[in-house]
This record gives structure tokens, sequence and C-alpha cells, in this order.
């Protein structure tokens, strides 16, 4: 019998065909029908087992193989049918979204997953083309009739349909089969390859199409160290063109990379790390790729990256703080800032127990921090360089030997560091030690080094015999030099202070080199840009076994700050003290003012059948003193004025306000007018009062049979009416206070006094606290003093003991009682 697919075999005589016809269900493999072979039901002869029966089992084992393949043919071609939709669907998105075919595609098979349906179903409903799969070129012709689908052309001038999409391709040779025939072909480019990078630093040829097998086998794994220009290319990630001139060492293609090769070598990015690379390989002349054929390569090597994958992190992230801490040298662990894909800086995680800051600043300062913002100097004087080339090869340094420089706080720091620095997964781990050779310091030297950063103090040693000078690595900060300059000697050291301060060098000289005597001097050390530091030396003789000076041993302590702070604080007290003196003669000047306008005591009613008590309690503390007033006056025609106001504020400005509101009611009063109009007139002089005066204040005008009484406000407390029965809260009248509005109208309210009542008036120093409302301190305060009784000056007296107020402000207070009538059942 002949074997073969289906394109094997010739149409039969019924129309039928050698493979199994569409619909059929397969036969089992394991069963053949009798008239296939001539056998019988069991496949054996009547004589016994002979080699008819081996052939009969050998084409039951090979029709079995010929069905599992027409089998998985079919399946191959139903999902390349499925996929050719998928690519269709996917290009479309990107033509209409305008984005990459990797959004695009992530974009449907999310569409998909929320309609809940497959993704070719959504496919064929976005291109218009039914999902179901051709049955291939042996397939008898698709049914006619009204429902059925028009067939697909087929044959040699019918384009192919095209690749799948590569960011639906499950595996990485897909992937790259899809490059090849969708874009390199196209472009003339005969082979594919796609390399990984390893973590030992070698490369694998992770997938490729276009090579010759034995070809492919050979270039299975590059060992590190080989020059490559796939190597070159996630080293550097620097792009190779055809038409570049050739890298240097072997390469893949026909002969080794022979000269009739041509390549595109195109780094892979993954957030700003290089995974591998992407090789095309062209034959013959060189390819012109113009800008767009380029763009296309670039977008490809970024969909690889994508397909690629990267390795997870070679330590977990719960293993690092760990890790970190476990080795003994300082190190630091550090995560990539990307900026368009690539690393510019680095964010410290981390610092291990082992690591202390060249700068002398605590650890936990340190977390979280930029690495360019905390150590600029040394990432610009070669710290930043083999972060960012390991972080984008991904592969470690060790022992790189770098001069750096740390600068900050004031001081400049220049060292030798031997660093190394290994990927973790995205980041990195940087340790550094001091170089033995150049460093050779301590912990006790490192340590007495923090401290004088700290204090700002440098020492020194001269030896005048041998001109040798020993400088600490602060003085030429201070002195302003660059770290390279020579020391400046004490001979010398007058011509860098200011010309006033050089007699005290001078003296500080003779004293130490002529009279062997330890001694010390501030002077301003004036720098070479100008700026001056003020500075106090201290220092030494040594003397040798002949009692001569040998050495001249000191320090040099930078008292700028000191300084200038004791300068702005001498300042500060003469300018508190002025102003001290200032307070205290304004405050002593509204205090006489105040009791200069108001009387100690209130004028004499007898005539009216009424009695008046006034007190007023400054407050405690003497620059609080402010423009409460009270008044009583005794008209012209036998009415008697009772008024009390507060002016905003406190000083002098609120006791002139007072001074104006108090002469302006007591001149209006004569005219006649109610307590409402004399409100009003009140108002319009706070409104012309210079700096706006605002102020409170209620007015009362008792009849001349002291009985009848008529009583405004302008935002004041309401009067109280005092009896034996009890106390009453008068009602409030509609006013605003004093000053607030140009055309204010004041209401007016008329009440009785009964012989042997009382009225009291008071400003709110006597009732006002911040935790309670002013009613209830009202209230609070008459329930506890009770009935005022004949006695009105005990009675004010008592009210001001019992005060709840806390706000410490100045009080008034007038209450007027009106005598009874005697007789002889008078009380």
């Amino acid at each position: 019998m002949t074997v073969g697919g289906p394109e094997d075999h010739a149409p039969s005589a019924d129309g039928g065909d050698g493979a199994r016809p569409p619909g059929r269900p397969p036969a089992d493999p394991d069963t053949v029908g009798p008239g296939e072979d001539g056998a019988g039901e069991d496949g054996a002869g009547e004589d016994g087992p002979g080699p008819a029966e081996d052939r009969d089992a050998i084409a039951r084992g090979l029709a079995a193989t010929v069905r599992r393949l027409q089998q998985a043919a079919e399946r191959m071609r139903g999902e390349e049918a499925g996929r050719a939709l998928v690519d269709l669907a996917t290009g479309m998105l990107v033509e209409r979204l305008g984005v990459p075919p990797v959004e695009a595609a992530a974009r449907l098979a999310g569409l998909a997953a929320e309609a809940g349906v497959p993704v070719t179903t959504l496919a064929a409903d976005i291109v218009g083309r039914t999902a179901e799969p051709d049955a291939g070129p042996s397939a008898p012709p698709a049914p006619s009739g009204p429902g059925a689908s028009p067939a697909r052309p087929t044959g040699p001038d019918v384009a192919p349909p095209p690749a799948r999409a590569l960011a639906a391709v499950p595996d990485l040779a897909g992937a790259v089969e899809a490059v090849l025939r969708q874009v390199a072909a196209p472009l003339g480019a005969h082979a594919v390859l796609v390399w990984q990078r390893l973590p030992a630093g070698a490369l694998a040829l992770a997938a490729q199409a276009g090579l010759p097998a034995d070809e492919a086998e050979a270039w299975t794994r590059v060992p590190p160290g080989v020059a490559t220009p796939a190597r070159q290319a996630v080293a550097t990630g620097a792009e190779h063109w055809p038409g570049d001139p050739a890298p240097p060492g072997p390469a893949p293609g026909p002969s080794t990379g022979g000269p009739d090769t041509h390549r595109a070598v195109l780094p892979l990015l993954d957030d700003g790390r290089r995974p591998g690379a992407l090789e095309v390989l062209w034959r013959g002349p060189v390819p012109d790729l113009a800008g767009p054929q380029r763009r296309q390569l670039r977008a490809l090597a970024d969909l690889c990256a994508t397909v690629l994958g990267h390795p997870g992190p070679a330590v977990p992230p719960e293993w690092q703080t760990d890790l970190l801490d476990g080795l003994l040298t300082p190190a630091l662990l550090l995560d990539p800032v990307l900026r368009d894909g690539h690393a510019v800086d680095f964010t410290i995680l981390r610092s291990n127990r082992a690591f202390l800051d060249p700068l002398g600043r605590p650890r936990s300062g340190l977390d979280g921090t930029s690495l360019l913002e905390t150590y600029p100097m040394a990432c610009a004087t070669g710290l930043l360089e083999p972060l960012l080339r390991a972080h984008g090869s991904g592969e470690p340094r060790t022992d790189d030997r770098l001069r750096l420089v740390f600068q900050g706080g004031g001081i400049t720091q220049p060292t030798t560091l031997r660093i190394a620095v290994a990927p973790l997964g995205r980041r990195l781990l940087l340790s550094w030690q001091r170089d033995a050779g150049a460093a050779g310091e301590s912990d006790q030297t490192a340590l007495l080094r923090q401290a004088q950063r700290l204090a700002r103090v440098a020492g020194f040693e001269e030896r005048p015999g041998t001109g040798r000078i020993l400088w600490n690595a602060g003085l030429t900060d201070l002195f302003g030099l660059p770290p390279d300059a020579p020391a400046v000697p004490l001979a010398r050291l007058a011509r860098h202070v200011h010309p006033d301060d050089e007699p005290a060098v001078r003296r500080l000289l003779d004293t130490v080199q002529q009279r062997l005597r330890t001694a010390s001097a501030v002077f301003r050390l004036v720098r070479p840009d100008g700026t001056q530091q003020y500075t106090r030396v201290v220092a030494e003789p040594v003397l040798d076994a002949d009692g001569g000076l040998s050495a001249v041993r000191g320090a040099y302590h930078d008292v700028s700050a000191q300084h200038w702070t004791e300068v702005a604080l001498g300042a500060t007290r003469a300018r508190l003290a002025d102003s001290e003196q200032v307070s205290a003669e304004r405050e002593q000047l509204a205090l006489r003012l105040q009791q200069a306008i108001l009387p100690v005591a209130p004028p004499p009613l007898g005539a009216a059948g009424l009695r008046a008590a006034v007190r007023y309690r400054p407050a405690a503390k003497r620059e609080r003193v402010g423009g409460d007033w009270y008044d009583v006056l005794v008209l012209p025609d036998r009415r008697v004025l009772l008024a009390v106001g507060d002016v905003a504020g406190h000083g002098v400005g609120a006791a002139t306000g007072m001074v104006a509101l108090r002469h302006a009611l007591r001149g209006l009063a004569v005219t006649g007018a109610g307590p409402g109009r004399l409100l009003a007139w009140a108002n319009t002089v706070a409104l012309r009062e210079p700096g706006q005066v605002t102020a409170t204040a209620v007015c009362v005008l008792l009849g001349p049979d002291g009985r009848s009484l008529r009583w405004a406000r302008a935002g004041h407390l309401p009067p109280i009416r005092l009896g034996p029965a009890g106390a009453e809260v008068l009602p409030l009248p509609h006013g605003v206070l004093l000053g607030a509005l140009p055309d204010a109208e004041y209401e007016e309210f008329t009440a009785r006094l009964d012989p042997g009542e009382s009225l009291l008036l008071y400003t709110d120093g006597l009732v006002e606290r911040r935790d309670r409302p002013v009613e209830e301190s009202v209230d609070h305060l008459i329930r506890a003093a009770g009935p005022p009784g004949p006695d009105l000056e005990r009675y004010l007296d008592l009210l001001l003991e019992l005060s709840p107020a806390d706000t410490d402000d100045d009080t008034c207070l007038v209450a007027v009682r009106v005598e009874p009538v005697p007789s002889s059942g008078a009380r």
C-alpha cells in the first residue's frame, strides 16, 4: 500500500480519495477491516502465523501512524486559520487605535475575556469572517446553498495567509518564525536569531529561523568572553546595521559570517535592561534599510523582548535584606529609576549594618533617597557609570578601583574605593571598601575624622626645620583651596587673613615659636572667592630633648556659625530691649489715659431717688489694657445717662477710641435724643475715627422719676434687672456694633424699675469664658451672687470676686438702685 499525506493520494474512481473522507470518524488504530489487507477477522491465515501476518502487522502500524498524522495536520490547519484571523484583527486594532502590536493583542484578548468568547471568535467578528477553519487543499468542495459559507480561494496565485501576531504566539520559536515570514523575508533577509543573556555572562540561542540545523546546533551557546555582534549589543546597547564596519569576532551565518553575509543586531530592552539581542541576516548585496524599515525592526526587537521575557530575581525580595546584612563589607541595595526605558538614577532602598556613610550621615537617613542627590560628586567622578553598565548588561562587575570625591555639609572628602556590583533581579547590590593601599585607616581613625567633620575642626602639624607640613583633609576646604593644593605654612598665614587681623596672627606665632607657649587667636580667614570664615586657631609647641622647637601642632576651628549667631543674638537683644521699653511706655500711657478719663466714683443721684456704684478692673497683664469704658451723667433735663462700652483691641489705640466714643455720647446726650439716636451718632463717630474703630455699647436713659427707662444696644450684652424676687435679663433690641455699617439703625426698648430694684450694666470681661457660652456664665454668676441688697459697692466687689472669666480682659461695671420710698411699711 502507499503511505503518505493527504496530498499523496489520487482521487478514486468513485469521487473519493485515499484519505479519510471528511466527516468520517477515524478508524481504531488497532483494527483493520477485512477487505483492506485480505486477512481474516483475526488477521491470521488458517495455517497460523507467517510472513503475511508480519506484513499485516506492519501495515496496521503504518496505517495508524498515517491517521495520527492526518489528524495532527487537520488540527494544525485549523489553528493556522484561527491564528490568521487573530493576526488580521490585531492588525486592524493597530491601525484603528494607533497602538503597538503588543498592546493591540492584549486588548483583543481582554475584550474576548470580557465577552466570554474565544479570541478567534471575536477576531472573526472584527474582520467579518467565519471562525471555522478551512479543510485544507485536500478537502472536498464546501457545500453550497443558502446557508453555506463561501469557499476560500486556493491555488498557487493566492497569497498565503498573514503570519500570526507575534504577541499572541506562546513560544519563542514560533515568534521568530513569524518575524521571518512577516517582516524579515519581505526585506530580503534569510535568517532571524534571538539571543538570550544567561546569568553567567554567556549567550544562548533562544530561537532562530532560517539557519541550517548544523549551524544552529553549533551556535546553541556562546561562552563568556567570546566577542560576537550579539554580545556587543547586549553589553553596550549599541545597534549594528548592514553597511556598518564589521564587528570583531565570530558571527553566525554562511561560512560563519562570511563576506557576503550582512546583519542587523539590535539589543532587546526590558525596563532599562538588555536581556538579549535580535540578529537578522542577509545574503548578497548590502540591503538598503531606510528609516521606516529600521523602525520596524526596532519594534520587532521590542516584541521579541516581550515574548522572551526575563528571568525572575536571582534572590527573592524577602531574602534580599538578609543577604544584605550578611555581607561583611559595606553594601547598598539599589533600585533603578527609569526614564524613557533607560536607567538614569538609582534609589537607595537599604544599607547594611557594615555601611558607614563617607560624609558621616546616619544610615536611616539614606533609605529611600536618590543616589545622584545623596552622592552627586561621587557619581560625577565615576560611581554611576559601572552601575548603569551592570544594570544594562545584567553582568556583575567586581573589583573596580575608583578614585571618588564625596562632598557635602561643607566637607570635601576624596577617597579610593574598590567596588563590586551584582544584579539581584531588577535591582543592584553595590558593595565597596576603602582601598587598603590608598586609605589604610582604622575604625578609630574614621571615627575621629567624622567627629572632626561634625565639629568643623581640622588639625595640622608643621616642622620648621624640615618644612614638612601635615594637614587634615578639612583644611583645604576651610581655606577654600583645591583638594590637591599645597598646605599653607604658618609663616604665610597672615596673607590669608583680613588685614585688620594680621596683628593677632603675628602675636599667635610669636607666642608659640618664640616664647614656646600654647596660644590661640580668632581671625577672619579670607578665601580665594572673597568670602570670610571666622576661624579660631589653637597651637602648641613641640619641644625636642634639648628644649628647642621641633614642631608646631594645632587645630583650626571654623567658628563662623557661632560668630554670626552671637552677632544676631546681640542685635536681637538690643531690638528686644528697645521694643520692651517702647511697649512699656505705651502700656503705661494707655493705663494712665484710661484712669484719667474714667471717674473713680459716679456723681450723686439722690435728687432722682437713685443710687449708683461703678467699678473698673484693668487686665492682669498691662499689655492687655483695653478700651472698656463707662459713664454715669445727670443731664440738664434731670434724666440720667448710663453707658457701658468696649472698644476692640488693646493698648493706646483702644484707649483713644474709647475716649472719642465716651465724649461723643456725653456731648450728644444733652440734645435730648433717645438712646437709639445717640448710638447712631456714635456709629458715625466710630466710622470717621482714624484706624476704623469698632466697639460695642449699651446706652440707658432713666426718666426724671427714676423709674422708667429707655435703652438701646450696639452688639453689647443686655442689662440685667435685679430685685428681691430674682434677676431678669432684659430683651435684646436690634443693633450692630459701632463702626460696622455706615447707615446702621438701633432699636429702642422700654422698661420700668420698681423701688428696691437695681439695674446692672457690664462688659464681657466679667463673664467671658473660652469653654462655655456667655449666657451660661451670666446665669451662673448672678445665681452665685444672690440679690444685690442695699449696698451696691459691696455687691459689685462680690461680682468681681466670683467672676468666672478666664480671658484676662479688663472689666467695667455700673449698677443703679431705685431707693424705696420711706413709709411706715417700708422694709
